[in-house]
């Protein structure tokens, strides 16, 4: 991308309800968004909220997952897939605080550590600006263990492979 983004992250922890839609859902800190869809793997939902204005969007994304796993959402900005997109990883620290971080994603047995993004995001986040319109390419994944503190490799079953797709931020 030919823009420089800064990363700004603000981190909330928030409890996951057993309601089966994403529209059910309730943020601790009384965040509302827009939109929301029930993405089709992992139990996994997305909402948010598009300012065409300034062409960013609020998102806050969720996933259950045990207190020994971690969570991730991205954006791949050049393609559909894993392999190049830019994520958010969530998961609670060996000394039981949460831990929250951007990675860029560039093979399928990435590190997992700490790197930049090339647009911003916070969590709740705020992405963009979206310089290629409105409809991006998406993944998220859960993974089942984190060891030193690294997110270790996700299951490859056809649901976590399967954790992709197109989402338009203008679609209510």
């Amino acid at each position: 991308m030919d823009s420089v983004f800064i990363i700004t992250l603000l981190f909330s922890v928030f409890v996951i309800s057993s309601a089966k839609t994403c529209s059910r859902r309730a943020f601790s800190l009384g965040g509302a968004f827009k939109s929301c869809t029930d993405l089709p793997h992992l139990g996994a939902h997305l909402h948010w909220t598009y300012f065409p204005s300034v062409r960013k969007v609020s998102i806050a994304y969720r996933a259950k997952q045990s207190s020994q796993g971690w969570i991730a959402w991205g954006i791949n900005p050049t393609s559909r897939g894993m392999v190049g997109s830019q994520a958010l990883v969530a998961f609670r620290n060996s000394n039981g605080s949460m831990t929250v971080y951007t990675t860029s994603i560039t093979s399928y047995n990435p590190s997992m550590l700490p790197s930049e993004l090339s647009f911003r995001m916070t969590i709740y986040a705020m992405v963009g600006p979206l310089e290629n319109g409105t409809s991006v390419n998406q993944v998220w994944q859960a993974g089942s263990s984190v060891s030193s503190n690294i997110p270790q490799i996700h299951s490859t079953s056809p649901p976590n492979l399967q954790s992709m797709g197109k989402i338009d931020f203008r679609s209510a």
